[in-house]
Order: C-alpha cells, then sequence, then structure tokens
C-alpha cells in the first residue's frame, strides 16, 4: 500500500439554538452547556488517541471556533495555527432563520417543511431585508472580506452548501494534506457533509440521511488518490460507549429511508 493521508474532522458541539430546535444557519449562536462539554470531550478523545496537528480550518461562526479551542486546549496546542473560513460555514437557513420547527410547520405546512429539509437541492424561502436577522448576518464585520456582495447567500440548499465548501477543500486543505500537514477540520453538520459525500462518493439521497453527531471527532483515512481506504471512512474516536452510539445513530439514519 502506498503513501496514506489521515484527517481529522469534527461537528461542533451542540449550540443553545440547537439545543431551542430552531434553524440556526448563518446566525452565531453559542454553544450550550452540553455543547461545551461535547467539545471538551473531543479534545480528549484525541489526546487520548495521540494526535498532534500543524494547522487548523474552521467556520466564521462562533460554535465552531470555541469547539476548536477547547479541543487544541485539551491536546496542548492553543497556539496552533487556525484559518477561518465562510465556506465552512453552516447551510444558510434563508427564511427559516431563527424559527422553530413548530413555529415553521405553522407557516409553511408540514409537507413543505419536509421537502425543505430532506431535499438535496431545493432550498428555503430567501432572508429578505427585512427579517429579524438580516442585518445582524449581512452587516457582520466577519464578513467584510466576504463572500463578495454578489455572492453572499440569502438561502443554501445543501447542494449549494456544498458547492461553496468543496473549492476550499480542494484548493485549500488539499494542498496542505499532500505536504504532509497534519489537519483538523472544526466546522458544522452540512458543510462537513459536503466533504463526506465527496471523498465517499455519496449519491445525493444518500448524503440526505446522513446526519453527523455533534461533538465527535472523525477521521478519514485517504490514499494517494485522496480516496479513503478500506474501511477508512468516518471512524469515529472517543470511548467506546460514545463511538457505538455515534454509529448506531448514523447506521440508522440511512435505514429510515
Amino acid at each position: 500500500m502506498g503513501k496514506t493521508y489521515k484527517i481529522v474532522m469534527v461537528r461542533h458541539g451542540e449550540s443553545e439554538w440547537n439545543q431551542k430546535n430552531l434553524f440556526c444557519g448563518w446566525y452565531d449562536a453559542n454553544l450550550s452547556q452540553k455543547g461545551q462539554d461535547e467539545a471538551k470531550a473531543a479534545g480528549k478523545a484525541l489526546k487520548d488517541a495521540g494526535y498532534k496537528f500543524d494547522i487548523a480550518h474552521t467556520s466564521v461562526l462562533t460554535r465552531a471556533q470555541k469547539t476548536l479551542a477547547s479541543i487544541l486546549s485539551e491536546i496542548g496546542q492553543e497556539d496552533l495555527p487556525v484559518e477561518k473560513t465562510w465556506r465552512l460555514n453552516e447551510r444558510h437557513y434563508g427564511g427559516l432563520t431563527g424559527l422553530n420547527k413548530a413555529e415553521t410547520a405553522a407557516k409553511y405546512g408540514e409537507e413543505q417543511v419536509a421537502i425543505w429539509r430532506r431535499s438535496f437541492d431545493v432550498p428555503p424561502p430567501p432572508m429578505e431585508p427585512d427579517h429579524a436577522y438580516y442585518d445582524n448576518i449581512v452587516k457582520d464585520a466577519r464578513y467584510a472580506s466576504g463572500p463578495a456582495p454578489d455572492e453572499f447567500p440569502m438561502f443554501e440548499s445543501l447542494k449549494l452548501t456544498i458547492a461553496r465548501t468543496l473549492p476550499y477543500w480542494n484548493n485549500v486543505i488539499v494542498p496542505q494534506i499532500k505536504e504532509g500537514k497534519q489537519i483538523v477540520i472544526a466546522a458544522h453538520g452540512n458543510s462537513l457533509r459536503g466533504i463526506v459525500k465527496h471523498l465517499d462518493q455519496l449519491t445525493d439521497e444518500q448524503i440526505m440521511g446522513l446526519n453527523l453527531p455533534t461533538g465527535i471527532p472523525f477521521v478519514y483515512e485517504l490514499d494517494e488518490e485522496f480516496k479513503p481506504v478500506p474501511n477508512g471512512s468516518l471512524q469515529f474516536l472517543g470511548d467506546e460507549e460514545t463511538v457505538k452510539k455515534a454509529i448506531a445513530a448514523v447506521a440508522a439514519q440511512g435505514k429510515a429511508k
């Protein structure tokens, strides 16, 4: 077997809006207490497995950055270089941002909500300028250097989310892996699903059936072509019980289809 590369990814710990069951997207929700505990546990799992990194990548959102900071603190690498990009942000939920699932069903009908949640390429309604969180997101200083006004999303399907995440994977992360750098990515359910779909060559339907658990690191081992080696996909790290639950949860999602 030729040269192989390992890369570690983790979906941020539970956020305060996850806890309240609100569509979060680009709103900058903080970690809940459970999310903080999950982030710490993720760091411990990586420490116990002996991981050290050369560089980290994360989104511009607090929940992912705090998860990463907690991991780096646990493994004693607080000074690690970190690259932050909007391309690793969560999917933009448009006009649904800030609504809970019950309110959304009441407003748009359960059937329509199911289509938005389960469809690969049907986006939610746009975030209009009169939306409660429009200024909060669009005028946020963290987006001064991008995305440009003409590519700033007002909504995203999973398809659109993946389309803006993958260029960062291909143009920034892959060259660093080729240089032999050890990399950790702390991001969001949908941006990471984009990378997983790409690496495992999943169909649109398969990726819609896969939800990544919060706060549990997973490893990909890739060959020289950046394809997963046998059994090299989605290797969860953590204590046996946590890993078992994560694998069972992922498997059960596939069956629900």
